[in-house]
């Protein structure tokens, strides 16, 4: 018996097949890119990913090796949405997060959703970067997608209804629509009065890790599954980085370095929207029941995939055509001491506090004699510095950090790691396993299959740790330094960043 986590981002797809001990069985990794058909659009190509979902779960069920898949269940990106039909076709792309559309609907929206009135109800403050402003711009410029659509369904959800499950969605990733109730874990018909959306374009909420119906026999029969397999209700990747590295109750904290870099503290009650606004730090369901995630992030990982791409673009290339991964070649060259590249990390629009959108990225200190290793370790080092000044702010509420847990692609570097503990002078622990997404579904699918009683004993069974990451002491001291000297960037050059944007569009 096995259990299948699937964990659906940004730029691909990972699949992973788990023993219920946490032993991975067999495994695959598929990249895909967004699509931009005007300047400042983002989406993806929801048939082509769908294609690229299921070769990935043939691929790993081909290899289960007498270990039948008992229950799937799928971690994903969280804002995007898939317009789907009854009968399980798909209507069209899947709007991202950074899109810029919508952004002409939130000066209207402001006048209707005062931040302390949403946070009271959604526990999120009015932003582009949510899905309520992408369907309103369907419903306005797309009318005809907006009136076939069924449902409106997140790629979770999507990715489950189109394997044989009932259209649904778990209460992680409703939040992130802006039109859910944290507390009556509801669609808040206010909120969708107000938007001028339809409540039933949206899938009905159920929580994590609750069976949500079987592999129809025909998908099954497509990609190796028994049509008895389970399929578990899934939750918003974050949320699932979480339970796949054991951060499953207060005063543990995610350090995600995947697309996004993200932290993810979890705590058990809900704080004053007048403590948390002004720190810009929202409130939403964890995947475990009675527990409450915030995210601190920036586009980290893009950053580093961008710098992949513009100074080694053609090493990556030799590198996969022999199985390798450039990023080993990378890491290698850069130094352990903090770099003299100071780097704004703004190349998209920002996380909390500010959701700064009219910015872009700086790299202060290149020389003629400045390696391609210490623009990357700025780059690192300004993504850290970034979260650390998040995190700086955080005491007020009441949310604390005893603990770090890295997880995502990036913790497969000890290089950056050790710079992360070296920042924000706290230890980091690793994983064994570090891809927690799928880890972290898996589980989902074993508590929702009665595996596990508890997501407490599946965390006992599937997660274990590798090793610490303590924070050097000069070098902590050293980023100190550099740390003052990059929070001085923005408040410096804001003027004329802004400037630069407003004159590009």
């Amino acid at each position: 018996m096995s259990l299948l986590g699937i964990d659906v981002g940004t730029t691909g797809c990972k699949t992973v097949l788990f023993s219920p001990l946490g032993e991975v069985l067999a495994a695959t990794y598929s990249e895909y890119d967004a699509q931009s058909a005007q300047p400042g659009w983002a989406e993806l190509d929801s048939n082509s990913i769908w294609r690229t979902i299921k070769d990935s779960i043939r691929e790993v069920v081909s290899h289960a090796d007498g270990n039948p898949v008992h229950a799937l269940s799928v971690s994903s990106l969280g804002e995007a949405v898939v317009p789907v039909t009854s009968d399980r076709h798909i209507l069209g792309t899947s709007i991202l997060n950074f899109d810029i559309r919508g952004e002409e609907y939130l000066a209207d929206l402001r006048g209707k959703f005062k931040d302390k009135y949403l946070y009271q109800i959604n526990g999120n403050t009015l932003g582009n970067h949510y899905s309520l402003t992408k369907l309103i711009w369907i419903k306005k410029h797309r009318p005809d997608l907006y009136d076939q659509t069924y449902k409106f369904l997140h790629w979770s959800g999507f990715v489950s209804f189109m394997l044989g499950a009932d259209p649904l969605i778990d209460y992680s990733l409703a939040n992130r629509t802006l039109l859910f109730d944290l507390d009556s874990q509801d669609w808040s018909d206010e909120l969708l009065k107000h938007a001028g959306l339809d409540r039933e374009k949206l899938p009905p909420a159920v929580p994590s890790g609750r069976v949500i119906g079987k592999v129809s026999p025909q998908i099954a029969a497509d990609l190796g599954l028994s049509p008895d397999t389970a399929i578990v209700s899934g939750a918003h990747d974050q949320c699932a980085n979480a339970v796949g590295c054991g951060v499953i109750d207060a005063g543990g904290a995610v350090f995600g370095m995947g697309t996004y870099v993200c932290i993810t503290p979890v705590f058990a009650e809900r704080r004053s929207p007048d403590i948390m606004i002004p720190k810009g730090i929202n409130t939403e369901h964890h995947a475990v029941p009675g527990r409450y995630v915030c995210f601190l992030y920036n586009q980290g990982g893009s950053i580093v995939k961008w710098f992949r791409d513009t100074f080694a673009a053609s090493e990556h290339q030799q590198a996969q055509s022999k199985g390798e991964d450039i990023y080993d070649k990378l890491f290698s060259e850069i130094r352990e001491e903090p770099s003299n590249i100071i780097v704004l990390p703004h190349f998209a629009t920002t996380g909390p506090p500010s959701f700064i959108s009219d910015s872009c990225g700086v790299m202060a200190g290149l020389q003629l004699d400045t390696p391609r290793g210490d623009i990357l370790k700025g780059i690192i080092e300004g993504i850290t510095y970034y979260l650390r000044e998040v995190v700086d702010s955080l005491p007020p509420t009441g949310i604390e950090i005893a603990y770090y847990r890295a997880v995502g692609g990036g913790s497969r570097s000890d290089m950056w790691v050790q710079t992360c503990a070296d920042i924000m002078g706290i230890p980091i622990e690793r994983p064994e396993i570090t891809e927690a997404g799928a880890l972290g579904a898996a589980i989902m699918a074993g508590v929702g299959c009665d595996t596990f009683r508890t997501y407490q004993e599946g965390v006992q069974a599937m997660v274990k740790m590798e090793h610490t990451f303590e924070p050097d002491p000069k070098n902590h001291e050293n980023y100190n330094n550099q740390y003052e000297k990059y929070r001085q960037l923005w408040p410096m050059m804001q003027n004329y960043l802004r400037g630069l944007v407003s004159d590009a569009r």
